[in-house]
């Protein structure tokens, strides 16, 4: 094992990495309950949805462990799935299987980009000013997802400021009648600090304040015993829920049993066969598989730009040789590789698109380095298909801190900027503070190269932008307009 994964010469250790994979599946385990409440909204059985969520997060995370080597991990993207849901079936009225046939098609995509030229054109093309801003900014975006998982931020919004509710256009003054699932409101809204007399809320200050001194005095594997002993506290203040132990819902048969519906879903009759029925429809397909396309990439990139060269995973050696090389022979090529991989399993399983998982830096801040993190990660994953009760009762309160404390350590990378350069401080910035106010790396990325282009065309060094900046960049704005739109 040490041998396989090079643990030594990456100045790491077995316990280390078993370690930083275990806070790697605490920090991103949510994401097997949120999925399937998100996805199961169009219609897809919410037992089939756990079960190819955890299939694709282990599967993918295998891939990354055994064949890239690295200490990431994969699963259904969070916004991915969200758009997979309200946009490409509630609004364009897609079924779910179409939308499975897109997600599909998306894969495809992503790995033409990734076996051509066209991705690696891609990294090099971005300047080192804006790639330390993306690792910065990945930073801010952590910490923020962070702060809300521990309800240390609350938001009001007045009733004129509301857009829609549950995807209809409200007026303020209507009643809304039945479950409110989704509100969209405009720029009324107001951010708050959370009421600390919540025990959930308190719990996680607690979390953090133990993490921060484990952090602090060096004990090894800090996070993942803050995350243990913030859960444990939890049980006394009631907000580690036991009653999960016992749930006869999240058991192994029924979910295996349901999975049959999703499986190859994408490939049938209602899915592929339907898809392309109707040639109305095929602007609007194309134009959605683009958008899948153009978030799923830039949010894997940016985050193996944003997290590799700080922690030194991806090395500048790694960058060169794949400049020079052809093939998928570096360690960052086999990742994106990886990446494009699980995202056609995952619409096979029956899942939105899978993507690196930015949690994934929890477990790089616990010492992570090696393909073994990412293995015991996806191990975990595997196993909880059979012990979901005992996952189940890790309180998000237990694992907010950890992405806060991480966040912190990523943000480090601003060091590397020249603020006082306003060239480098306008794009740097809307790549990082934007990136985390929109909850979104891609749109992060979008607004630093916009920014990048108008500072350089202000100071007269147009031909500084490299083409594929301004081809990018095009592509987002027109990616954004349609959207728009729909």
């Amino acid at each position: 094992m040490e041998k396989f994964f090079q643990l030594k010469e990456n100045g790491t250790t077995v316990g280390t990495e078993i370690a930083a994979g275990l806070t790697t599946f605490f920090a991103m385990s949510y994401i097997i309950f949120v999925n399937p409440q998100i996805l199961s909204l169009t219609g897809m059985p919410t037992q089939a949805v756990f079960m190819s969520t955890v299939l694709s997060t282990a599967v993918g995370t295998l891939i990354l462990a055994l064949y890239a080597k690295v200490p990431y991990a994969q699963a259904p993207g969070m916004g991915l799935n969200a758009f997979f849901t309200y946009t490409v079936v509630f609004a364009l009225g897609f079924t779910w299987q179409e939308a499975l046939a897109m997600v599909l098609f998306t894969g495809l995509a992503g790995l033409v980009i990734t076996i051509t030229p066209i991705r690696k054109m891609i990294i090099r093309s971005i300047p080192e000013t804006l790639q330390h801003a993306i690792g910065g900014g990945i930073g801010v975006f952590i910490a923020y997802i962070g702060l809300k998982n521990a309800q240390l931020l609350q938001f009001t919004s007045e009733s004129q400021d509301i857009i829609a509710v549950n995807n209809e256009p409200y007026t303020m003054g209507t009643e809304i009648s039945g479950a409110v699932n989704t509100v969209v409101t405009g720029g009324g809204i107001i951010p708050e600090m959370g009421n600390l007399m919540n025990p959930y809320v308190l719990l996680a200050v607690i979390g953090l304040i133990i993490t921060l001194a484990l952090m602090i005095a060096k004990v090894k594997g800090a996070i993942l015993i803050g995350i243990i002993l913030t859960t444990i506290i939890g049980i006394p203040m009631g907000v580690t829920d036991l009653s999960g132990l016992t749930n006869s819902s999240n058991s192994f048969s029924s979910a295996f049993s349901e999975l049959g519906t999703t499986f190859g879903a994408a490939l049938g009759s209602e899915g592929l066969g339907s898809l392309f029925a109707d040639p109305s429809r095929y602007p609007i397909i194309l134009i959605t598989i683009f958008a899948f396309t153009l978030t799923d990439v830039f949010d894997t990139i940016g985050t193996f730009i944003g997290t590799g060269r700080k922690s030194g995973i991806f090395t500048l050696e790694d960058e060169k040789a794949m400049d020079e090389g052809s093939g998928l022979n570096t360690k960052m090529e086999k990742a994106l590789f990886a990446d494009v991989t699980a995202t056609i399993l995952g619409a096979i399983f029956g899942t939105s698109p899978v993507t690196t998982f930015v949690e994934s830096t929890a477990g790089i801040g616990a010492g992570g380095r090696t393909g073994l993190t990412s293995l015991t990660t996806a191990v975990m994953f595997l196993l909880t298909a059979l012990f979901t009760p005992i996952i189940s009762i890790v309180p998000g309160a237990a694992t907010a801190p950890a992405l806060i404390v991480v966040g912190i350590l990523m943000m480090s990378a601003f060091a590397e900027i020249d603020w006082n350069n306003i060239e480098e401080a306008v794009p740097a910035f809307f790549a990082s503070i934007f990136m985390g106010l929109s909850y979104s790396i891609s749109y992060g990325i979008a607004a630093g190269f916009l920014f990048y282009i108008v500072t350089k065309v202000a100071k007269g060094k147009i031909k500084v932008v490299h083409p594929i900046i301004w081809a990018t960049t095009v592509l987002f704005i027109v990616n954004f307009l349609v959207m728009g739109m729909i």
